[in-house]
């Protein structure tokens, strides 16, 4: 299981004392919300606050594009150099477009599905796709309560993905923390997004440790 903080929960006035814990904890992504007030009733990271962070650390960059359109957006968003960047099925019309947009300009290309969205709508577009970002919350902020249900989703993906042989892997996003993670492992989730449980922690280098280590016994 890799873990990939999302500085979202974070102190947003000190994004390099965020990145150094990141690092500290052996980190392996950071993740990047954002948020255009439209699909999610909220704003956060612009390009130029994506590249600001990019130039801050060598950690790999996963951005999450929560808005409407967003291949009006992404350009500007791979010009910073990111890892890989997931739109979401709901708000994106040209989906294969974007995908392979993404994969042109050397980037993962991930798909994101609402906790309400079946994994099914996925089935003609896996081959294109990275990896899958289950949102486990409602997107839009930080915070929220875990959704079980969405735990069935990952085991039904997986099973999606052995059926085709695609090698994609499956993300989850959202009220992620240690009480949970064991379970999203044993989902077959291959990595999480987790905020809150990094950030408000009183020790979040040690945090991301724990994190990797609860999810590690349950796949051992």
């Amino acid at each position: 299981m890799r873990i990939a903080p999302s500085i979202l929960a974070a102190d947003l006035a000190d994004l390099t004392g965020a990145l150094a814990l990141c690092e500290q904890g052996r980190a392996d992504l950071v993740h990047l919300d954002v948020m255009d007030g439209r699909f999610v009733p909220n704003l956060t990271f612009g390009a130029p606050v994506v590249a600001a962070v990019a130039r801050h650390t060598e950690l790999p960059l996963d951005v999450h594009l929560m808005v409407e359109d967003p291949g009006r957006l992404l350009d500007d968003y791979l010009d910073t150099g990111v890892r890989s960047v997931a739109v979401h099925w709901e708000a994106t019309v040209h989906l294969d477009r974007v995908l392979g947009r993404i994969h042109e300009r050397g980037a993962g290309a991930g798909v994101a599905l609402n906790p309400a969205t079946p994994v099914e709508v996925l089935t003609d577009v896996l081959p294109r796709l990275d990896y899958v970002l289950l949102m486990s919350v409602n997107p839009g902020f930080a915070g929220q309560p875990f959704l079980p249900y969405v735990l069935d989703k990952a085991r039904r993906l997986r099973e999606l993905l052995r059926a085709r042989n695609v090698q994609a892997e499956i993300a989850m996003d959202g009220g992620i923390g240690p009480d949970n993670i064991s379970l999203a492992a044993r989902a077959g989730v291959d990595w999480c997004v987790a905020g809150s449980s990094v950030f408000k922690h009183p020790e979040p280098a040690a945090a991301i440790e724990d994190l990797r280590q609860r999810a590690r016994m349950e796949t051992v």
